[in-house]
């Protein structure tokens, strides 16, 4: 079986000039570093680094700008037109991260905020427990986008929601894992996150690629769903302990045990309306309307008849019922 990944032990500013081409990668998830002395956080936190791998290469906070737009502009170039990038952040920096994407010709689609658990505890201000996820895209191509890849478009919760929309609303709540007794890097990101982004923004076989691969999460995630997988990893510690892992995972494995959706919409959803089919549609409803008594009844047998959404009909009917 051809290898799914092409890892490489390096500076990804060096790496992606080096390995990779203009427009070759589809997607680019990634997790740059701190940029607030990530190395000594332990000392502030009193978190055990008994477990954690060492070597994590830090960038200083005066350094960060600069850093960001170099990196940042080879994320570009090796985008292809269409393709998304998703720059996770805490708020320490994100003004630099932001600055250098306005220094490229990426466009903003989503500012996502991403709600976890293990939050910094506070006694004297608020608790950080949040990171912001910025999602854009190289334009000139098409985008990718699977609205329906994870929930079906008609599934409802208890209360009647859009369970698809309730999934793509811009604030996450997804728990870190909790990995105790286990070697691990600073900042790991959880698997249901990667899916999530993996899943919504492409496709089977196309190629992944994470910028500071770390704890090699996104390379999993990646490779777990199919796709093909390259990246970059500096610390020469977490590189010779994940990358021979990545040997023992089958490709394609996730795709059996997660959750995948289809577009049930009607067909002639968000299509214009005629006149002729107004005049039929207003009749039809005076017809069933005096069958049932109940105008909810009636629009749901119309959405039926019409292949349309109940709330295109509904004010259709409005419109209708106003001449």
């Amino acid at each position: 079986m051809k290898s799914k990944y092409k890892i490489y032990c390096t500076d990804c500013i060096e790496g992606a000039q080096k390995h990779l081409s203009d427009n070759s990668i589809d997607l680019i998830i990634t997790d740059p570093p701190y940029g607030i002395s990530g190395d000594l956080l332990h000392k502030h936190y009193h978190r055990k680094e008994s477990n954690v791998i060492s070597g994590y290469v830090e960038i200083k906070q005066s350094d960060y700008f600069d850093f960001s737009v170099q990196w940042i502009k080879e994320a570009e170039r090796v985008l292809r037109p269409g393709g998304s990038i998703y720059i996770l952040s805490g708020y320490s920096n994100l003004v630099d991260i932001l600055n250098a994407l306005r220094q490229t010709n990426l466009e903003e689609i989503n500012h996502l905020i991403w709600k976890y658990n293990f939050g910094v505890y506070t006694s004297k201000k608020y608790v950080s427990s949040h990171y912001h996820i910025l999602y854009y895209e190289k334009p000139g191509g098409k985008r990718t986008f699977n609205t329906f890849s994870r929930i079906d478009s008609d599934e409802k919760n208890s209360t009647g929601g859009s369970l698809n929309y309730l999934d793509r609303e811009d604030v996450w709540i997804i728990n870190r894992e909790y990995k105790p007794g286990k070697i691990k890097n600073k900042n790991e990101l959880p698997l249901e996150l990667l899916i999530k982004l993996i899943q919504y923004s492409s496709n089977e076989n196309e190629v992944v690629c994470d910028f500071f691969l770390g704890g090699f999460s996104t390379a999993k995630a990646a490779i777990g769903l199919n796709r093909k997988m390259t990246g970059f990893e500096i610390n020469k510690n977490s590189f010779n302990h994940h990358y021979p892992e990545l040997k023992k995972i089958m490709p394609g494995y996730l795709l059996n045990s997660i959750k995948t959706g289809k577009n049930n919409q009607p067909k002639n959803q968000g299509k214009p309306w005629d006149s002729r089919e107004i005049v039929k549609l207003g009749e039809r409803f005076k017809e069933l309307y005096s069958v049932h008594k109940n105008k909810k009844k009636s629009i749901e047998i119309l959405q039926k008849e019409f292949s349309r959404g109940y709330f295109s009909i509904l004010n259709k009917i409005d419109e209708f019922q106003k001449r």
